[in-house]
């Protein structure tokens, strides 16, 4: 009691002395120093947990390694995750767009660590997905708790969660651009000044930290030798919608086998058949052990056939055409082996996963090119714009990745492929697929808030919070002169008739009775159910706020009834709505 009645002078005296916008900038420092933290223990934890388990365990067959590894880390995985956090931890971005959308904001407070433990846990032992999700679920949980304790209002906390996903993302590539840009494109926070500083200095803030933690090495970063030339344009063109349709290809495959395995109700059958396809895949492909950035790297420096040489098929690399194809296969198993490892229970997010597929489809572009042509275009620059490409297509992000491999190369020399090669996979992955991973689910439910302020507000608001409850029912057996003496002591001029086990049956309006309401003579003789009528447009109870919007919109009434499965409810009126809208609107926008 006494730490509660201490705290409760701490934020008088916050209010008292430090205005909401001051306290904001300062929060989104401390936002972004932790988020930055978050980003360099996980990374560190990562390649901690890899290092023990590559070092610390020897064994005699190589196979045995890469079966019992990956099983190994996805068990402990589900362990933590169901007997120690006793929740879904999921698609980290997607968790966040739900509290936003669904939970006003509100993200649990174990998810300030827990997706780091795990996460680690999953990738460090050969889990083919990244870190990049779980640490912006980190970040905006951070954000979100942080502000929940201060108590401030729904569109503050919102901003923090921003603040905390940017830090992430700037503390985890040590790219500040790219993580304003990502928590904007992702998250759809609106853009104002009053977002886009605090975002700022915590994007600032999570990469200094890094930068002091952890040096000025990135994940992948590599300085361009060789310039972008006009000529190549349509080859980036080419590139574009090779990217896109293997965005596309790896969403769904994700999203397909995900279900598969989300249909196996015992979650360790799901663990073991998991973590054996992994196994295999790890067996035949090495390079799918992990995120796979040194893979990228190996490109990178031009060593890309490392890719093939280190796997099962190394001695029949030695024919182009059959490295091509090679490669091709490497390229279509990766979407299945992250979705192998999300599938069998372990944590981990598609960012990695994608750009590694896109640097691999970019350096396959680029060798087909020159196998082809013999023209020297360089497969290292194509590698890059690929890893926007498929980011791009997988996210659904396109400026993320146009900023993030800008931003990690140390120049924008590569600026117009970049913005070619990520802009034609994302309208080509938009065609197919129009939601991505991350709110595909999200989009299906109508919950999905996006940069339509509109469609946002209908999106916070619930339609169950606005039934009115008022109105005076009468029954159908009862008559006129019952329903004049209803009258008087009502306050509304609809009266709903519902019968003894509450089914709605119709409804009476003040208007239509008025001319009969006095002849006493027809009180006695006159039934109600001769003078109700059943509406043409109702509402079930919990239904989408843009389903009811659009009612009113299209029958033009000012009062709906809301029925559940035929029992009356209450009713909601068109004044309310739109009362309660413009209030939300006013606490959701920004100044």
């Amino acid at each position: 009691m006494k730490n509660h009645n201490f705290f409760e002078k701490i934020l008088l005296w916050r209010i008292k002395h430090i205005s909401e916008r001051n306290f904001v900038l300062i929060l989104s420092v401390l936002i972004g120093v932790f988020s930055g933290i978050a980003a360099v223990l996980l990374k560190n934890l990562a390649h901690t947990t890899y290092v023990l388990v590559i070092k610390g365990f020897v064994f005699e067959k190589k196979i045995l390694l890469n079966f019992v590894i990956p099983l190994t880390g996805i068990f402990l995985t589900v362990l933590f995750v169901r007997k120690l956090i006793k929740d879904d931890l999921g698609h980290g971005v997607s968790k966040v767009l739900h509290a936003i959308s669904k939970k006003n904001g509100y993200i649990k407070p174990h998810n300030t660590f827990s997706s780091v433990v795990a996460s680690s846990l999953t990738v460090g032992f050969g889990g083919s997905v990244g870190l990049e999700a779980p640490v912006v679920l980190t970040g905006s949980a951070i954000g979100s708790n942080l502000a929940r304790l201060f108590r401030l209002n729904y569109k503050t906390v919102v901003l923090m969660i921003g603040c905390g996903s940017a830090g992430a993302i700037a503390g985890i590539f040590k790219a500040p651009i790219a993580g304003v840009v990502f928590t904007i494109e992702m998250l759809m926070i609106e853009l104002t000044i009053s977002t886009l500083i605090p975002l700022l200095i915590s994007a600032v803030s999570g990469s200094l930290v890094a930068w002091l933690l952890m040096g000025s090495s990135v994940p992948f970063f590599y300085v361009i030798d060789t310039p972008f030339v006009l000529k190549d344009v349509f080859f980036y063109i080419f590139l574009g919608i090779t990217s896109g349709l293997a965005s596309f290809y790896f969403s769904r495959t994700v999203m397909n086998i995900e279900e598969k395995f989300s249909r196996v109700k015992n979650q360790y059958i799901r663990v073991i058949v998991g973590s054996l396809i992994l196994g295999l895949l790890i067996y035949v492909f090495p390079s799918f052990y992990g995120e796979g950035y040194e893979s990228l790297m190996d490109i990178l420096r031009r060593q890309g056939e490392s890719l093939i040489n280190k796997s099962l098929f190394g001695d029949l690399a030695y024919n182009q055409w059959v490295f091509l194809v090679l490669l091709l296969l490497l390229i279509f198993l990766k979407a299945i082996a992250t979705a192998v490892t999300t599938g069998a229970g372990g944590v981990g997010g598609t960012f990695a996963p994608s750009l590694f597929m896109g640097g691999v489809i970019g350096f396959f572009t680029g060798r087909l090119i020159n196998t082809f042509f013999d023209i020297g275009i360089s497969e290292s620059n194509f590698s890059l714009v690929g890893m926007a490409g498929v980011m791009a297509g997988v996210m659904h992000a396109p400026l993320t990745a146009i900023f993030l491999i800008a931003e990690i190369t140390g120049g924008y020399e590569l600026f117009p492929p970049l913005i070619i090669t990520a802009t034609i996979s994302y309208l080509t992955t938009k065609y197919f697929e129009p939601h991505s991973l991350y709110n595909k689910k999200l989009a299906e439910k109508g919950e999905l808030i996006t940069h339509n302020k509109d469609q946002a507000v209908l999106m916070l608001m619930k339609s169950d919070n606005l039934i009115e409850t008022n109105f005076l029912a009468i029954k159908p057996t009862a008559t006129l002169g019952d329903l004049v003496k209803l009258i008087s002591k009502s306050s509304r001029n609809i009266f709903p008739v519902v019968d003894d086990d509450g089914t709605f049956m119709g409804i009476v309006i003040l208007d239509h009775v008025r001319e009969i309401i006095f002849k006493p003579e027809l009180y006695e003789i006159t039934p109600v159910n001769t003078l109700m009528f059943m509406p043409e447009t109702t509402i079930e109870i919990g239904e989408s706020m843009n389903d009811v919007a659009q009612k009113f919109y299209n029958s033009d009434k000012f009062n709906l009834v809301v029925l559940d499965q035929g029992k009356y409810v209450g009713f909601i009126s068109r004044a309310r709505v739109f009362s309660v809208y413009r209030r939300l609107l006013k606490d959701f926008s920004y100044d």
